[in-house]
């Protein structure tokens, strides 16, 4: 299995308390999701963020519906979090969600790794398609961070 990594940092000009509780509120998930996607959570509004926590989504993937559930594997407030997809498009897919204290503000970290099924054709789909779209998934998610928090 081929395994791909996504990262991404960005500063923001907030104290780390409140970027975490922002950030763990999974109502949020939709405003960083670009709207090509459609993305939708359809778990009931109240998710208690912890180990075990299970989100259920939809979205469209190229046009193609899509449902996918996520785990909250670690939960380490403020530092850190983990999901993980239970069922979804990808073999693999481990989120880590990363905020530390600086000069300056909060450092956030988005580290993914993921891997696609079927072998030599998921990693031909990987190089045609997919490693394009997670990036500009990730790059306008940086660029709501820094419309919302006027991150640097």
């Amino acid at each position: 299995m081929k395994v791909y990594e996504l990262r991404r940092e960005t500063l923001i000009a907030r104290p780390i308390e409140e970027i975490f509780a922002w950030f763990a509120d999974a109502q949020n998930l939709e405003t960083l999701t670009p709207p090509f996607l459609r993305f939708r959570i359809l778990t009931p509004s109240t998710i208690q963020m912890r180990p075990g926590a299970l989100i259920e989504y939809s979205l469209r993937i190229r046009g193609v519906p899509v449902r996918w559930r996520t785990n909250i594997e670690t939960w380490d407030a403020p530092r850190s979090f983990t999901d993980t997809q239970v069922r979804g498009p990808y073999r693999l897919w481990h989120h880590t969600h990363t905020f530390e204290e600086r000069p300056g503000g909060t450092w956030m970290q988005d580290l993914v790794k993921y891997a696609l099924p079927f072998g030599l054709l998921g990693q031909f789909v990987h190089w045609l398609h997919v490693r394009r779209d997670v990036e500009k998934i990730f790059d306008y998610r940086t660029a709501k961070i820094q419309e919302i928090f006027g991150a640097r």
